[in-house]
């Protein structure tokens, strides 16, 4: 046997009567029960906390959604007054100048009709 597997024996064996020897064991930490609970809990909470921040970023999308759809709303409308408005408009100035109208004569009244 070497030298270093002797030392190794002799760590792991008892130690007899009337030896001095120290033996330390490694102790685990470990996390109690109300350690066990209170850390559950703060984590429930960081989780309803995250939960709410997407919630509320959600809603205050759907507000601006909202309002775009809204004023998307009013736009298409007062263009298709505009569109009416300017068809209205074109349709004045081209029977004005259309060939139909120039060839056509005034007529002025000849008199009054009294009852």
């Amino acid at each position: 046997m070497t030298y270093s597997s002797t030392l190794a024996m002799n760590r792991n064996r008892y130690s007899g009567r009337n030896h001095n020897s120290v033996s330390f064991a490694i102790a685990k930490p470990k996390i109690g029960p109300i350690s066990n609970t209170i850390v559950l809990i703060v984590l429930a909470c960081l989780l309803g906390l995250l939960y709410l921040t997407q919630v509320t970023k959600t809603d205050s999308y759907g507000y601006q959604i909202n309002n775009l759809q809204v004023q998307q709303q009013q736009l298409d409308s007062q263009k298709q007054n505009l569109e009416v408005s300017s068809a209205s408009l074109q349709s004045m100035g081209t029977v004005q100048n259309s060939s139909t109208v120039k060839n056509m004569t005034a007529i002025t009244p000849s008199a009054v009709v009294s009852h």
